[in-house]
């Protein structure tokens, strides 16, 4: 029999598995399955014990255990919690599903409810920051919960990043919290990349320009942290152009519920379909230079 485990992750991929990789560090007993081989070996090699499907990471999970979702959308984490072999079978009342993807509000709301019908509790927590941030507890979580769930993991949240806000106690505002702050975010980017590669027509060093910027009031953080990487031609992916570009269409999409029309975002989401266009998806989004090279 395989030992419970305090956590189990599904999706030990570049966030999940720098969450994975922080709590084995610190001595948690961490379940993991991944549907893509090299991940789980990468886990395993960490110290995690390997589960054949989110089904067998829920049934090692300890009576109240933290079953954390890292996936990459909607559609994913439904076959986690309720596909062929997924985890919502065997969760036990009293254990807790962390919901780490960006979802939309209404997509969150509904797992919540299923999973209340069992007895089982749900963190809606999307993070932001990035897998290094990520394994170095700098990260950002955005949870909503009840403050009864908030307080019994706060060990887990404290242990995952220094940078956890409790946003709220209904279903569905951790994803409203990510969505406003991803938008802003490819908003930034979208701005960061423009003015780089006006710098570089004005005939600047754009490296250079790029310390003047961080030193003065252009500063953004995403647009740093890309922008190095683009300017280095490195667009190994850490944050997939496919990301902000889903995540734009959910900002909007929860925007137009409320009869909000952000045109900046508007403009934002057309410059990420546009790189996808390009067959960028699978790219880290600083290749949005490249995109505004173009123009």
């Amino acid at each position: 029999m395989m030992p419970s485990s305090a956590v189990a992750v599904v999706g030990a991929g570049n966030m999940g598995g720098a969450m994975l990789a922080r709590l084995c560090d610190m001595g948690w007993s961490v379940a993991v399955h991944d549907s893509d081989a090299r991940a789980q070996a990468q886990a395993v090699a960490l110290g995690a014990v390997p589960c054949s499907s989110a089904g067998q990471a829920a049934q090692v999970l300890a009576p109240q255990g933290v079953l954390l979702v890292a996936v990459v959308d909607a559609a994913q984490t439904d076959v986690v919690l309720w596909g062929e072999g997924g985890a919502g079978a065997h969760l036990q009342p009293g254990q807790c599903v962390m919901l780490c993807p960006t979802l939309g509000p209404a997509t969150v709301e509904l797992q919540a409810k299923r999973l209340a019908l069992q007895g089982v509790d749900c963190m809606d927590a999307p993070m932001s920051g990035g897998p290094v941030r990520a394994r170095e507890g700098r990260m950002s979580l955005m949870v909503a919960c009840s403050d009864a769930v908030w307080t019994h993991h706060q060990n887990l949240l404290n242990a995952l990043s220094d940078q956890v806000f409790h946003v709220g106690t209904r279903a569905g505002d951790g994803a409203r919290t990510k969505l406003v702050n991803n938008l802003l975010a490819a908003v930034n980017l979208a701005g960061a990349a423009e003015a780089m590669a006006l710098a570089e027509r004005l005939g600047l060093a754009p490296a250079a320009t790029l310390s003047v910027i961080e030193a003065s009031s252009g500063q953004s953080w995403i647009g740093s942290d890309r922008m190095r990487r683009a300017l280095a031609g490195d667009l190994v992916p850490r944050a997939h152009v496919s990301l902000l570009a889903k995540d734009t269409g959910l900002a909007l999409a929860a925007a137009e519920e409320v009869a909000f029309d952000p045109p900046l975002g508007r403009i934002a989401r057309e410059l990420f379909a546009q790189a996808l266009q390009q067959g960028w998806a699978d790219l880290d989004d600083a290749a949005l230079l490249q995109l505004m090279r173009q123009r």
